[in-house]
């Protein structure tokens, strides 16, 4: 399902002494089956964006369509159901979002308010399990005996129980150490191409944006500033520092080493192994002169 932004504005607590403005005639384009990441300091609106992809929140000006649905101020809330039912979103800490007293019961829990008969839920459940690398035995099992890490994984499992084309990803690896980032991160990866998902990463690391995406869409102060490749994006770094947003670490690196050896290595190194890569060539190219 394509996703298209057009002149999206919203306020909190419009018409009130509380009203708020949060976006400002936000326009984006996000292809089915691409991947997305929004990035920008806090309070940029990139939170508030993801919760119109969804209808949480309606804009308070323009359009939000997301395949043939459009999403405006006066939408009623009963024609958001497929939508709701297409889109999938795994906020910060979705662990305190589980509830059951089961593993297999929180995961079935999603695809059964939507109509899924029981015997298929539990199925899609017990697939998930092993899909995310859960044992079998933990199906059974509070959700609130398991790790911290586990319980990520079965509220993961719960989002995509109900089979979303879309997958929004609010910084889903808060908290984590950097093995679980990885392992979190690698995970949805490989979702997005094996289930050809339309994935939206909303993230604060310059390295996910830059090793994942497709595309970037930058956000500042309500508005949707900057929309490219990785390579696009991150090939400006004093535009981006206007928006007070740094480097991934292998393009800082790499500008580093250009000035050392005063000549650009020629492709942005969006990557530590391309970044390995350039670098050895380079140094090669040096030693034969």
């Amino acid at each position: 399902m394509d996703i298209s932004l057009q002149q999206v504005g919203y306020s909190y607590a419009k018409g009130t002494p509380f009203e708020k403005r949060a976006l400002f005639e936000v326009n984006a384009s996000i292809e089915s089956g691409s991947y997305t990441a929004v990035i920008g300091h806090t309070g940029s609106g990139k939170s508030t964006l993801l919760l119109h992809l969804n209808g949480l929140l309606k804009p308070t000006e323009g359009v939000v369509r997301i395949g043939n649905v459009s999403i405006t101020a006066d939408t009623k809330a009963k024609e958001l159901k497929e939508i709701r039912r297409n889109v999938g979103i795994v906020f910060q800490f979705p662990e305190h979002q589980l509830f059951e007293e089961t593993v297999e019961k929180d995961i079935m829990f999603g695809p059964m308010n939507f109509g899924v008969p029981a015997e298929e839920a539990r199925q899609r459940a017990h697939e998930l399990i092993k899909l995310l690398g859960l044992p079998e035995d933990v199906a059974q099992k509070s959700p609130f005996d398991l790790s911290g890490g586990q319980m990520r994984r079965v509220a993961i499992a719960g989002v995509l129980a109900f089979k979303p084309s879309i997958l929004i990803l609010d910084e889903p690896t808060a908290g984590l150490d950097p093995r679980g980032r990885k392992e979190i991160m690698e995970l949805f990866n490989k979702l997005h191409k094996e289930e050809g998902l339309t994935t939206i990463l909303v993230t604060h690391s310059m390295e996910d944006a830059a090793m994942y995406a497709d595309q970037v869409l930058v956000m500042h102060e309500g508005r949707s500033v900057i929309v490219g490749t990785p390579e696009e994006v991150f090939a400006d770094a004093e535009r981006l520092k206007s928006f007070r947003l740094g480097l991934p670490r292998s393009v800082a690196f790499q500008r580093d080493f250009e000035k050392l050896i005063g000549r650009p290595l020629g492709r942005l190194a969006l990557t530590e192994g391309q970044l390995a890569s350039s670098i050895a060539a380079a140094l090669k190219e040096e030693g034969e002169r």
